[in-house]
């Protein structure tokens, strides 16, 4: 069980980084973020800074102990959505694979943490 709780807080607290320092340029609108997401993907700027709040509010939520099961459920749900529409994204822009590609590290990391969550609360029902 120590193991599997050492396992679950690294790879989740490193995913939740991720997710909380991706979010920064689109909360602040910063001229880097708006470069790429707005001129070059084309989403609206006040959707850039909803999907970054809700980054935030997600890494949080699959952070603090005493969020519920189900709402930690949504919040990995969310993350799933947001890195599969970021690799629909840059490929309709028509970016090469090459650019798009590193996404689905993130998605292997977050599907790890996912299962990690999963496996701890069996273990500890």
């Amino acid at each position: 069980m120590k193991k599997l709780n050492l396992a679950y807080w690294i790879i989740t607290a490193l995913f939740s980084a991720f997710m909380i320092f991706s979010s920064f340029g689109g909360i602040t609108l910063m001229p880097e973020a708006v470069a790429m997401l707005h001129d070059h993907l084309g989403y609206p700027l006040y959707f850039i800074q909803l999907v970054s709040y809700a980054k935030v509010i997600g890494a949080i939520a699959i952070l603090l102990p005493m969020v519920p099961a189900r709402v930690k459920e949504w919040a990995y749900f969310g993350f799933f959505v947001d890195l599969v529409a970021a690799i629909v994204s840059f490929a309709a822009v028509g970016d090469p694979v090459a650019n798009w590609l590193p996404m689905f590290l993130f998605i292997a990391v977050l599907v790890w943490a996912y299962w990690l969550h999963h496996k701890r609360l069996h273990a500890t029902n």
